[in-house]
């Protein structure tokens, strides 16, 4: 048995005394990190080596880095195109989807070889209404998103990189921005199952971990999904059999403000069975959580499974690389 734990944040581009003493925490499990972390690639290199020694044991370095409009570190990475993009690279579905998974192992390889162990990618909602989601969808349904999702997270295993997918069991239908909002999707259970959860369904054997919505599905249960044992219990791990990692989605969104306050928020979300608690961009609150929310045990060891393995000791290794070249020339001709 292990313990579940809590990814944070940190300050800026170096570590504080603050973050240093925070991250030495038994229940921290790792670190999650943000624009305002990133200067450059050697920079972001020396930091997370810096995270790893300050925590003295191994941990968890993670980023929000998909591609498109939602890729923190830019200048000295690659820009990865949005996901809706990749259905459009050519008249081709075998082409797109051999685009779809050099571009997985570019986004990979890059991160790894800077020591982030772990991309909060893919998101495998349908692009629906929702504006939040959007072109970070693959496609509309599960026949346009299934090979090209699979495609790239093949690539991101290639690279070494676990894969996460988002947000079971589908955010993409629902119009309200859980960031600012608590969203509210009024379908019934078999139609949420039969678009957006499928996604999920068909590509269960290609993901480590699974990060939820902070939706509210009231015709199935009355709260959001990430602290619903109905959705995580019964539908994703009995129903479903998922024996991977469930990581939250940042509980101090609005979406996730109906769960109570931080404690009981988090709480809440370990008892309908999260791995992993994310909390960001107040390490105060970090802390709350740390002092008053006991972590349960879980079968699975997130920290572990999620760790990331790379073929590259430096992102100048990794351009060096022919296959790092080839995906290059690929980018130069959608940008044409």
């Amino acid at each position: 048995m292990f313990h579940t734990g809590l990814l944070l944040d940190i300050e800026g581009t170096e570590l504080t005394a603050q973050d240093e003493e925070i991250l030495r925490h038994e229940r921290v499990a790792g670190v999650i990190l943000f624009t305002r972390n990133y200067e450059n690639p050697a920079q972001l290199a020396a930091l997370t080596q810096a995270i790893r020694a300050a925590a003295g044991r191994e941990i968890l370095i993670t980023v929000d880095h998909e591609g498109g409009r939602v890729q923190r570190f830019r200048e000295g990475f690659s820009a990865i195109p949005a996901m809706a993009s990749l259905a459009s690279f050519s008249d081709q579905p075998a082409r797109n989807a051999a685009y779809a998974r050099e571009l997985g192992w570019l986004m990979a390889s890059e991160l790894l070889a800077c020591g982030v162990d772990h991309s909060f990618a893919p998101v495998l909602d349908v692009h629906g209404p929702s504006s939040v989601i959007g072109d970070r969808s693959f496609g509309v349904d599960s026949k346009a998103i299934v090979p090209l999702a699979a495609a790239f997270m093949r690539g991101m295993h290639e690279a070494g990189m676990r894969t996460t997918g988002k947000h079971f069991p589908g955010h993409g239908t629902v119009v309200a921005d859980s960031h600012i909002d608590i969203p509210v999707d009024d379908r019934p259970l078999a139609e949420i199952l039969q678009l957006d959860t499928q996604v999920f369904i068909e590509l269960l054997p290609h993901i480590q971990a699974l990060m939820p919505a902070h939706v509210i599905y009231p015709q199935v249960d009355p709260d959001p999904a990430g602290f619903s044992s109905f959705w995580m219990q019964k539908i994703l791990r009995q129903d479903l059999g998922f024996q991977g990692v469930i990581i939250s989605d940042d509980l101090l969104m609005a979406g996730a403000t109906v769960a109570g306050n931080i404690s009981q928020r988090a709480e809440k979300a370990l008892s309908a069975g999260c791995d992993l608690l994310l909390v960001c961009n107040d390490q105060a609150q970090a802390r709350v959580v740390l002092e008053t929310v006991e972590f349960p045990m879980t079968e699975r060891d997130p920290v572990k499974i999620l760790a990331g393995q790379s073929a590259f000791d430096s992102l100048a290794s990794v351009q060096a690389s022919q296959r790092w070249q080839d995906v290059q020339t690929l980018l130069a001709q959608r940008a044409q």
